[in-house]
């Protein structure tokens, strides 16, 4: 990650305003930005993202089946789903109402120049109704081909119980679902196996196009934001580690860094679910149980880091307009961005979107979105780590819960290593 950082740095240096700056090794002429930038980094980033989206749904759909199906008693299913939603919910009020203060206390738009010719397209804005009709799904395998996951989950989580309450025919399909995620877990360790390359890829062609004078521009609002995002991953994820589940919060986040860069290189929770997966089961000791619904359900539903962007974005758009937002419009941002933060997908920039709901629940102009369009690809990338970590943070919590968690796995440093 680091070094595709410093190629991206240099050649944008080189390429200056020459996007057909050519670079000459002896007798070889490379055209940095056509064959480089949008050749080979451009075709690695995307290979590399699509392999990983590859395994999401084979992967989400057979683990979510092989655990719902090893529940003997389905109220336990109730049990999970009702610890892990609870988490969910509270983590993103914690993170967007610490945001808000935080925005407040440094004003972060006071000043700002609001000349800007960008324009945003908010796109479609789902209302909570709509989301609730949408998670069921009219047919499962084009919901499975449209990699809808809220559908996926839900028709995952019905199939497993049918397979519980069918004897001993459900038990030779419970079996046949056992040998299939032995072999997609193996299919998700091969591909891991080449993410170093494609994490280089996506950082070099990203730090080739950054505008880095936006980030002068906007110092303020960036600063905020990602100061918020360290706070909450770190401070807040740690004391539920450390005071709720009665674990080490340093073997927690050590544990989660390889996951983390996967999901600041991505941007996409989705994405990141496969490498997320296997961490939690295989290094954090949380059974299968547990990990393949809190895992898929929170790259669905959790978005503290996005809830984050959007509470000091608020406080930023209103301050650059000379908006004042009363305490109930506060209020309502925390509302708001919580609930929409169900059924969102976890792809890159969808925050934006979700974003552009909260300012209209309180009579901002969807336009401000333009104002922070220029750092947001950055702060999007923390963002996503931060969502991937409370994913995992919330499965330790609920497997610890429910007496799932093995201990001995999760405080062995060596606990899942892929040599």
């Amino acid at each position: 990650m680091f070094l595709g950082l410093v190629v991206g740095v240099l050649i944008r240096i080189v390429i200056g305003d020459k996007p057909d700056a050519v670079l000459t090794i002896g007798s070889l002429q490379l055209g940095l930005k056509a064959i480089l930038v949008d050749g080979i980094f451009h075709a690695g980033g995307q290979i590399f993202l699509s392999s990983l989206k590859m395994l999401v749904v084979p992967l989400v759909l057979v683990s979510l089946v092989c655990g719902t199906a090893s529940l003997k008693d389905v109220s336990t299913l109730g049990r999970i789903g009702r610890k892990s939603m609870g988490l969910f919910i509270l983590t993103t009020a914690l993170a967007i109402a610490v945001a808000i203060v935080l925005a407040l206390l440094v004003s972060p738009g006071v000043g700002v120049d609001l000349s800007t010719d960008a324009k945003f397209a908010p796109g479609e804005i789902k209302t909570v109704t709509q989301v609730f009709i949408d998670m069921f799904p009219s047919n499962p395998i084009n919901a499975m081909a449209k990699g809808e996951m809220l559908q996926i989950i839900v028709f995952a989580v019905l199939f497993g119980i049918a397979i519980t309450l069918s004897g001993a025919v459900g038990e030779r399909i419970r079996l046949f679902f056992e040998d299939m995620n032995v072999v997609v877990m193996k299919l998700v360790e091969i591909v891991m196996h080449f993410s170093p390359y494609g994490v280089f890829f996506l950082m070099a062609k990203l730090f080739t196009t950054l505008e880095l004078s936006d980030m002068v521009n906007l110092g303020k609002y960036f600063s905020v934001v990602f100061f918020a995002l360290l706070f909450h991953g770190f401070v807040v994820y740690g004391a539920f580690i450390m005071f709720a589940a009665r674990l080490n919060p340093l073997t927690f986040f050590k544990k989660m860094r390889e996951t983390a860069m996967f999901a600041f290189s991505t941007s996409s929770s989705n994405a990141t679910v496969a490498s997320n997966l296997a961490t939690t089961t295989n290094k954090l000791g949380v059974s299968n149980k547990v990990s393949s619904f809190t895992v898929p359900l929170g790259a669905t539903i959790n978005m503290d880091g996005t809830a984050i962007m959007q509470g000091v974005a608020t406080v930023f758009i209103a301050q650059v307009y000379n908006i004042d937002l009363t305490t109930s419009d506060y209020l309502m941002v925390i509302l708001t961005a919580t609930l929409a933060s169900v059924g969102t997908a976890g792809v890159p920039g969808v925050g934006l979107v979700m974003l552009a709901m909260v300012l209209e629940q309180v009579g901002l102009p969807v336009d401000g979105i333009a104002l922070i369009l220029g750092v947001d690809r950055l702060l999007d990338m923390t963002r996503t780590a931060v969502n991937v970590t409370g994913d995992a943070m919330v499965s330790c919590l609920v497997a610890k819960s429910e007496g799932v968690l093995d201990e001995k796995v999760y405080n062995d440093p060596n606990a899942g290593r892929i040599d």
